[in-house]
């Protein structure tokens, strides 16, 4: 049975974004809704020497807008968050390997669009864990009905018989309009992560997975639910 995700692209996201991909056959990147202030579309979280800090990508203060529809200013940004990212992590065992990886996203692409950059990033992680999950835009499909029918729409669209959801949408999804159509809804469970070896003091798991590639590598699965450690899957390619 063909399991769906749906959910809005994130910047750097943290683990648990990449086990919900991980988990499904298709995962839908959901931009075609408002853009929220001060969430997770724009930025995230790094472990740093003075503690947790925020890494925000500048996007300006207006929210009447999509998420697809944002857009970014000069490349400036991304040399100081490479510079930020690299000054906190170059002392990670993993950093050469995984700098490799992100450094010319950072260095040497452009993007004009925040769902444009998301994606690349997010993609270039996922083929860096071996997650091979089909990964479309909502953008690709007809998008109708309430916030619960545009969900089942899309389900419908891309033939899945169940709809991965992350737990806070308990409290808004309406599971009877996906029952009407046969198609089975699941929560998605992010407890039970265990702890890995990381910099600058006491553990936390709500960072970006960035903070898991640069202190484990290719290990980073072993410390996951739904991604399959590098021995059992061949080579991995970049």
């Amino acid at each position: 049975m063909k399991k769906i995700a749906i959910l809005q692209s994130n910047y750097i996201p943290w683990k648990g974004y990449f086990d919900l991909i991980a988990s499904v056959d298709e995962f839908v990147f959901y931009d075609d809704v408002q853009f929220t202030k001060n969430d997770w579309r724009n930025r995230n979280k790094i472990k740093t020497p003075k503690g947790i800090e925020w890494i925000s990508i500048p996007v300006g203060k207006d929210i009447s807008r999509k998420i697809k529809e944002v857009t970014l200013p000069n490349s400036q940004w991304q040399i100081t968050h490479w510079k930020t990212l690299a000054s906190n992590y170059k002392r990670a065992p993993y950093y050469e390997e995984v700098s490799e990886l992100l450094e010319p996203i950072y260095l040497l692409q452009t993007f004009s669009s925040l769902s444009q950059l998301n994606r690349a990033l997010i993609e270039k992680i996922c083929s860096f864990l071996g997650i091979k999950t089909k990964i479309t835009d909502s953008g690709q499909y007809q998008l109708e009905g309430d916030k619960t029918e545009r969900l089942v729409n899309l389900c419908l669209q891309t033939g899945a018989q169940i709809y991965v959801s992350g737990p806070a949408a308990k409290e808004y999804l309406k599971e009877d309009a996906f029952s009407k159509h046969h198609i089975g809804v699941t929560w998605f469970d992010y407890s039970g992560y265990p702890e890995y070896p990381q910099l600058w003091g006491p553990f936390e798991h709500a960072v970006t997975i960035l903070d898991l590639l640069f202190n484990c590598g290719k290990n980073a699965a072993s410390y996951m639910k739904y991604v399959q450690p590098c021995f059992s899957r061949g080579a991995h390619v970049p």
